[in-house]
C-alpha cells in the first residue's frame, strides 16, 4: 500500500521525530547525570580577653618623710589600669611583695614591708577601698572584682603606712597583680 505524504504530514512527522529524539536524549542525560556532596563547618571562636599590663600602673609613693620616732599614719594611692571585653567577669589578686613575712602568693594583712638596703623595713599595706579597710590580697574574698566595659578602666590601689620610725634610706617593694578572667 502506497501512503501519500503530503508537506503538512512531513512537518508532522518531523516534528514528532524531533520530540522523540529530545525524549531519547532527555532520558539518556537523566541516566547519566551523577551527584556527590560533602559537608564542610563554619566555624569561628570568641575568646574573653582582659589586659593589665598594656598600660602601666601608677606607683603607690608615700613620698619622702622625716623620720619622728612616733608612729605617724602615711596614706598614699596608685593605680592599675585593666582593659576587658564588654561583659567579662574579672579579678585581681595582689601578692604580698618580695619582702613579705609570710606567704608572698597569699598575704595575710600585715604581711607586707618595704626593704632599705639589706635589713631595714617599713610595713605598709594594701587596700581596695579609700577608706582603707578592705585588705586586697591574692585569695577568695580579697580579690577585687569586676566586669569589663570593653574600655580602659583605672583602678585604684590604696595604700597606707601605719609607722615610719625606721632608719633613714629609700624603701621599696614589687608587688605582682594578678588579673584572671
Amino acid at each position: 500500500m502506497l501512503k501519500t505524504v503530503t508537506f503538512r504530514n512531513i512537518k508532522s512527522e518531523m516534528a514528532r521525530a524531533v520530540l522523540l529524539s529530545a525524549v531519547a536524549l532527555g532520558a539518556m542525560g537523566a541516566a547519566q547525570a551523577a551527584t556527590d556532596v560533602t559537608t564542610f563547618k563554619v566555624k569561628l571562636t570568641i575568646t574573653e580577653s582582659c589586659l593589665i599590663s598594656a598600660t602601666a600602673p601608677t606607683d603607690v609613693d608615700f613620698g619622702s618623710q622625716a623620720r619622728t620616732g612616733a608612729a605617724l599614719t602615711l596614706d598614699a594611692a596608685g593605680a592599675l589600669n585593666v582593659n576587658c571585653t564588654s561583659g567579662t567577669p574579672y579579678t585581681i589578686g595582689l601578692n604580698g611583695g618580695a619582702n613579705n613575712t609570710g606567704t608572698t602568693a597569699t598575704p595575710a594583712a600585715g604581711s607586707r614591708r618595704m626593704l632599705s638596703g639589706t635589713a631595714n623595713y617599713v610595713g605598709y599595706e594594701l587596700y581596695q577601698n579609700t577608706g582603707r579597710t578592705t585588705f586586697w590580697g591574692n585569695a577568695t574574698g580579697s580579690w577585687l572584682g569586676g566586669t569589663g566595659t570593653g574600655a580602659s578602666v583605672s583602678l585604684p590601689v590604696y595604700g597606707r603606712v601605719v609607722s615610719a620610725n625606721a632608719p633613714a634610706g629609700a624603701y621599696i617593694d614589687t608587688v605582682t597583680a594578678t588579673i584572671t578572667y
